[in-house]
């Protein structure tokens, strides 16, 4: 009985780790399907995640502080955009931009927001128990007793396959990050398609930000997001660009994370810088192809034109 709480308890914890990564995954698949590569997932995590604390801190209103991170993290995907489709920036310096911008902003923001004399405590988002469902032995307490955002990510998840791989609007998407030039001569607008994705990908990662406050640890330290966005872009190569492998590789990273955190409670003789590596070896073995050969889309990180493709 002791075994299957613990593992109960396991897989809860992989769960609420894993639900941040998945919503920057699935926004970085937005922008990368319409071949915008999207390294400033960390940035926007981060983001998301500063404005929903500070937010939250002034008006004492989770829903605000979550809309408010959903707003500045569009915004974020607003600058990228123009910085990668109308500028033609270097996609990849572009992101790095943005990720070293917002590491700096909102270390001088929490600063002036979190000073000494003030809490940092939150308030959080509560769970919502689904009546009978979650009476149900092992899954009930996992998958139908949990907060908004999680519930809102079991929806999203399947409306994005159905979306991407089932509708006009989502061939479109698809034909832009694969093909621009012939959706372009189809009179598709490649620029607006890829503004509206890059612009999504930044509000749903502020939006996987923002639970990581509101939702996990209900407070806001400098460097909060700890790399998560860069692993949100490993479980997207991981995944294959897909919505269902892609939260799968999630939950397979946010499952490692709370695996070293178990490992580490039994004060083994592990020193526990090894154990906090686990999460990004897993994601650096993805990366080197431990899934197989991934083929991301055909004009990912390419700007267009016009007159053609350049690089």
């Amino acid at each position: 009985m002791n075994n299957i709480a613990f593992f109960s308890d396991y897989l809860a914890a992989s769960m609420r780790l894993s639900v941040p990564l998945a919503f920057a995954a699935l926004g970085g698949l937005f922008s990368e399907r319409s071949g915008v590569l999207n390294i400033g997932l960390e940035g926007m995590l981060l983001t998301g995640a500063f404005v929903s604390a500070a937010v939250t801190f002034y008006s004492g209103n989770v829903w605000l502080g979550a809309m408010a991170a959903v707003m500045a993290g569009a915004l974020v995907g607003l600058l990228h955009a123009y910085l990668s489709v109308t500028l033609r920036v270097d996609q990849l310096v572009s992101g790095l931009a943005i990720n070293l911008s917002a590491a700096g902003l909102t270390a001088f923001g929490s600063r002036l927001v979190f000073t000494a004399e003030t809490t940092q405590k939150l308030s959080g988002i509560g769970a919502i128990s689904v009546p009978g469902l979650s009476q149900i032995p092992f899954i009930g307490s996992l998958c139908f007793n949990q907060d908004v955002l999680v519930y809102g990510l079991f929806v999203l998840v399947p409306l994005t396959t159905y979306l991407l791989f089932y509708t006009s609007l989502g061939l479109t998407l698809r034909a832009v990050g694969e093909y621009p030039r012939a959706a372009d001569t189809a009179g598709i607008w490649v620029g607006w398609v890829r503004y509206s994705c890059v612009i999504l990908s930044g509000g749903l990662a502020a939006l996987g930000g923002a639970y990581l406050v509101l939702a996990h640890v209900k407070y806001f330290t400098e460097g909060i997001s700890a790399g998560k966005g860069y692993i949100a872009l490993a479980a997207l190569i991981f995944g294959r660009w897909h919505p269902v492998g892609t939260v799968l590789a999630c939950f397979l990273f946010g499952a490692t994370e709370a695996l070293q955190l178990r490992v580490q409670a039994f004060n083994l003789n592990i020193p526990y810088q090894l154990l906090t590596m686990l999460p990004y070896v897993t994601a650096l073995l993805a990366l080197v192809g431990l899934a197989g050969k991934s083929t991301p889309p055909a004009a990912l990180g390419i700007p267009y034109t016009k007159e053609g493709l350049k690089r």
